[in-house]
């Protein structure tokens, strides 16, 4: 398969960052998009809205649909998906990429915190790819992304960020899980981690975080646009990085997603 062209994502958090920039890759092939996300309306520190991204999305080529969902509520959920199978017919692709963080230790994460990660992250992901399944089902090549890492389970990965640790791995628990549940489905379930810090503005909000010395989102795209297409029966239960899966599509100078190129770049979370 060469593109997008006509099949139907359903992105959680894609008003913004990552999930915004995979949206407008599969935009580009003339995709249609149903993006589903809480900010309908202006947020006084972040940009971007489920309304303007949507005609980000028609303006490069795709077709869009404006979902104000909270994924940690079941019936809006069921909702979304309903709406956007009506809308386009089916769906062929789910990017489970809405996430919370919050890079606190045990004793300086209240529970409200703690309850709002596993609510979004793990239990979040967890509902959207059951709500999508039976339609996924019915797909050509139905693919589930979850914009999740590898399962590292060195503890330096958990003593600064317990918490978070905990809620992130539950998405790629459940890459591990319904990967070999729905392989005789031929439904694809893979995960995709950055390499680097990707420079997004949720990012910019982390105390100490310096984004210039990451990679635009538009490296994480493009290595999702490069497994969505895969065939989904021999492509599942992957937990890719993103220059690994553009190295194997032959491309090999990053230089161009750097944020500020030539600058030494800090590596994400949970990689060795």
């Amino acid at each position: 398969m060469s593109g997008l062209s006509g099949k139907t994502l359903f992105i959680t958090g894609g008003s913004r960052g990552i999930g915004l920039a995979i949206a407008l890759r599969a935009a580009r092939d003339g995709a249609n998009v149903a993006i589903a996300a809480k900010t309908a309306e202006p947020h006084p520190k972040l940009p971007g809205t489920i309304h303007s991204a949507a005609a980000q999305i028609e303006a490069a080529g795709g077709r869009a649909l404006a979902l104000m969902a909270d994924i940690r509520d079941e019936a809006q959920v069921e909702a979304a998906v309903a709406r956007t199978v009506e809308t386009f017919g089916g769906i062929d692709v789910l990017v489970n990429n809405a996430s919370a963080i919050s890079l606190t230790g045990t004793l300086d994460t209240p529970m409200k915190r703690f309850d709002l990660m596993m609510s979004v992250n793990t239990r979040g992901t967890f509902a959207c790819t059951r709500a999508c399944i039976p339609h996924l089902r019915r797909a050509d090549n139905p693919h589930v992304l979850m914009l999740s890492p590898p399962l590292n389970l060195d503890p330096k990965w958990f003593a600064g960020h317990t918490a978070y640790t905990i809620a992130k791995y539950g998405m790629s628990l459940c890459v591990l899980g319904m990967s070999a549940e729905f392989a005789g489905d031929g439904i694809a379930v893979n995960a995709l981690w950055p390499r680097t810090l990707i420079a997004t503005a949720a990012l910019a909000m982390i105390p100490g975080v310096r984004p210039e010395l990451g990679r635009k989102p538009e490296i994480v795209a493009d290595a999702a646009h490069a497994v969505l297409v895969r065939d989904s029966r021999s492509c599942t239960g992957n937990f890719f990085i993103d220059d690994e899966v553009l190295a194997s599509e032959g491309v090999g100078d990053l230089e161009r997603y750097a944020v500020a190129p030539g600058a030494k770049l800090l590596p994400d979370l949970f990689l060795d």
